[in-house]
């Protein structure tokens, strides 16, 4: 809703366009803006574009709607800044502008996934009610307390506001984001509206692409936003024992230590195997002593506890092993500076001579490849989540820009190619889509155990296929809005944002080259022998 209706301080008073249309001078210049009439004598020299600009003889005391709209997001007339301005509304005039409410799902075409399309018309086997008012909840605790902290969070750099991990905590969205399992026992989520019994992946879906949606503008927050816990703390959760489960487990749930996983090396990134950092036991066996290093570690400046993979005996795979090591002496991180914000807390970590108790190894020694390997499924598929997401933001940034911005007098729109551009970027995040929740239903009907021996493939080639597709709609979606697609801020900062941080995509939980192989090579391991053309 724009403010057509109310003018701060009182009733509207209401002009017609002959009245707005004497107020065009420096001493006194009235334009409108989706029937609302806002009064810029005093804006006149503040305007960044200079004041030639709004006492041209097309704006001055004119409608400047379609002018206002091809260069500013509908939003900039909510700002505090720019709504005292507005004095008045037209006669018999309303509102034409239309925008989601707060907190809403989007009414523009292929914004939401086909199961959230307007007036539910599509059908899915995969979401009942209780989905979707799950998704009501999360669609509005990410617009009420999650996208104004991200917004804040990004212009200072700071990781999250402790009030939101701490309500995301008390809603328990922070072990429902660990998916299924043990650990929602007993536990209230989202205020009752989903029983811990009938929790699924489709639930946990939700939560990772609600809580995307706020990301595409503000990425760096997204990643901030206990990424370490979803990738560091389930290692615990599947591997850990007893003893580390009672002690950690309830502190990171309930934000009041934070935790990261440490893998990736300078020396060593998708190849987990090439690891150099290493922990020798101390003369009595109760010690391990770990030295070496961590690079481009999610949350690493902020966090408590540390799930580690180390070398425990000569370059192997066999001899590799994953530790819990705490933030104590000899550990050092410091803050790696990225092409998104430094919310994330992306860190670079040292381990001088720690000592961590034998009691905090997390699997058996020797084994800690497949305790890596076995998480890196659901690390990669919560990310795949995350992609499909932004994809969709992106979408209905395009469509709403290439309707609303005019060349040459006609909708950018209107040009063929950029329907082109629009009908390639919808068929690949629905096409994606599809993909995603086929592969959930699949992490819904099997054991974890099933899941590390049946999915790791077709999970790797899913986010390959996700992070191709986006690259290509962030180019797609820079060619569309030009320079407005490397500028930072205005009607093109969350394209900006999306264009430079979805490479991202690509690295994280694996590099993109790295995923395809894997999921080729898992293909000829369940090849049938013999066969022939």
């Amino acid at each position: 809703m724009t403010p057509a209706s109310k003018v701060a301080g009182g009733r509207a008073k209401c002009f017609t366009r002959e009245e707005v249309a004497k107020h065009s001078t420096s001493s006194s210049l009235y334009i409108i803006i989706d029937a609302c009439i806002y009064d810029l004598t005093d804006f006149l020299h503040s305007h960044p574009g200079g004041s030639n600009i709004l006492l041209s003889s097309s704006v001055a005391g004119k409608d400047s709607s379609q002018a206002f709209f091809s260069l500013h997001r509908a939003e900039l007339l909510d700002d505090s800044r720019y709504s005292r301005l507005q004095v008045g509304v037209l006669d018999d005039e309303h509102s034409t502008i239309q925008r989601s409410a707060d907190g809403e799902n989007s009414s523009v075409p292929y914004a939401e996934p086909a199961w959230l399309s307007s007036g539910n018309t599509f059908r899915s086997p995969y979401y009942t009610d209780c989905h979707r008012q799950f998704q009501r909840a999360m669609r509005k605790f990410a617009h009420e307390f999650l996208k104004p902290d991200a917004i804040a969070r990004e212009a200072d750099g700071q990781r999250p506001n402790r009030r939101v991990l701490e309500k995301m905590a008390e809603l328990n969205i922070n072990c429902m984001r660990l998916g299924p399992g043990a650990h929602l026992r007993g536990r209230k989520l989202m205020d009752g509206l989903v029983n811990p019994e009938e929790f699924d992946y489709f639930h946990e879906m939700i939560i990772h692409q609600e809580i995307s949606r706020c990301g595409p503008g503000t990425r760096g927050y997204t990643d901030a936003l206990l990424t370490g816990l979803v990738i560091g703390l389930s290692p615990i959760l599947n591997f850990g024992s007893a003893e580390l489960k009672r002690k950690v487990v309830p502190e990171v749930l309930e934000g009041k230590k934070f935790i990261c996983l440490a893998v990736t090396e300078a020396f060593a990134g998708s190849d987990v195997g090439g690891l150099r950092c290493r922990a020798m036991k101390s003369d009595d066996g109760k010690w391990w002593i770990v030295n070496g290093t961590k690079k481009w570690i999610t949350n690493g400046t902020f966090a408590d506890y540390f799930t580690v993979g180390c070398l425990t005996g000569p370059n192997s795979s066999r001899n590799f092993t994953v530790l819990l090591i705490p933030r104590t002496t000899g550990v050092k991180t410091r803050q790696i500076r990225t092409s998104y914000s430094t919310t994330a807390g992306t860190a670079y970590v040292t381990f001088d001579n720690v000592r961590v108790p034998v009691q905090n190894t997390i699997g058996r020694e020797g084994e800690g490849l497949f305790v890596i390997l076995s998480n890196f499924n659901h690390e990669r598929w919560s990310m795949a989540c995350a992609t499909g997401a932004t994809m969709r933001v992106a979408v209905e940034e395009c469509l709403k820009y290439c309707t609303q911005h005019h060349v040459s007098g006609k909708p950018l729109i209107s040009q063929p190619v950029i329907r082109g551009k629009l009908a390639s970027m919808i068929a690949n995040a629905e096409a994606y889509q599809t993909w995603l929740e086929s592969l959930t239903y699949q992490m819904c009907h099997m054991s974890y155990k099933e899941q590390a021996d049946k999915l790791a493939g077709p999970i790797a080639l899913l986010k390959m296929f996700g992070t191709k597709c986006a690259r290509q709609n962030a180019r797609d979606a820079t060619q569309m809005f030009g320079a407005l697609a490397i500028t930072d801020g205005g009607i093109g900062r969350i394209i900006e944002n999306y264009r430079r941080t979805i490479p991202f995509d690509a690295l994280l939980g694996g590099a993109e080259d790295v995923l395809a192989d894997l999921g080729v090579r898992q293909v000829i391991r369940q090849m049938p022998p013999g066969t022939r053309l």
